[in-house]
């Protein structure tokens, strides 16, 4: 498919995962997770995020072993057919380094490198990494998070946590920035940070957006999770407008196609 430059990457969601929010099961057994991530590039998908644990809330914890035993089979497998870059969706030192060693080029992690030794890890792997925020823990952070001013706030967490990876021995220019929709915030907090990505934009760090299929969507337009792609397509060409660099979906060439017409207009 045909791309158009200076439009945000595409990130397409490749969740090898029982349980994820929007496609928990969907793409567990390698052969499935090779046709999905190559059916992705072919629709305009500039990077593949590979995640072997659900963040979604209430989400359990999966032992190392586990999202190893997940991720490690496709990270080789898709890496050796594709023409893009693959991330790894994790927070686990161990599992950054593993997936690097099988072929990813990208680490994204909703923990913002906070793990012990992950920090460490990424400056040592020496590849781009997503920090995100995010308040509390997946199990709980939609209990009842709580900001005077969450805009603010998220964005000086942001630049905390870079400045930190850069001290660490991480470039700046490897570092992304992801305010973490829908991670211990409400709809209201979604909507002030949404209209804050100018702002965030502003730092000089490239900012990822991630709202596609999530709650604030369905909180928006009354829809369930398999019905809120016009949705989430609607938000991904506003987030292209207001700066982002990279967008995070599940519907590649729907989102490919918004995008071209978003920059174009």
């Amino acid at each position: 498919m045909s791309t158009l430059r200076n439009r945000p990457r595409i990130m397409g969601v490749l969740n090898v995962t029982p349980d994820s929010f929007s496609d928990g099961g969907r793409w567990l057994g390698k052969p499935e997770a090779i046709q999905h991530a190559l059916a992705m590039q072919d629709a305009g998908a500039d990077i593949i995020d590979v995640g072997g644990e659900s963040t979604r809330p209430g989400a359990q914890a999966v032992s190392l072993q586990q999202e190893l035993d997940r991720v490690l089979p496709v990270i080789e497998a898709i890496t050796a057919q594709l023409n893009v870059p693959v991330s790894i969706d994790t927070s686990k030192p161990e599992v950054m380094r593993e997936a690097v060693l099988a072929g990813a080029g990208m680490i994204n992690d909703v923990f913002a490198l906070q793990l012990d030794g992950a920090v460490e890890a990424a400056s040592e792997l020496a590849v781009p990494v997503c920090l995100m925020h995010m308040q509390g823990k997946p199990r709980v952070m939609q209990e009842k998070p709580e900001y005077t001013d969450v805009a603010t706030e998220v964005r000086q967490f942001l630049l905390k946590r870079a400045k930190h990876c850069e001290e660490t021995g991480i470039l700046k220019e490897n570092i992304i920035l992801d305010p973490g929709f829908g991670f211990g915030k409400t709809l209201q907090h979604n909507i002030e940070l949404f209209q804050a990505l100018p702002s965030l934009v502003k730092t000089g760090y490239p900012i990822l957006v991630g709202v596609s299929r999530k709650t604030m969507i369905g909180q928006l337009t009354g829809r369930d999770t398999a019905d809120r792609m016009p949705g989430s397509i609607t938000a991904a060409a506003l987030a292209a407008k207001a700066g982002a660099a990279i967008i995070r979906v599940h519907d590649v060439p729907e989102t490919h196609d918004a995008l071209k017409i978003a920059i174009t207009l």
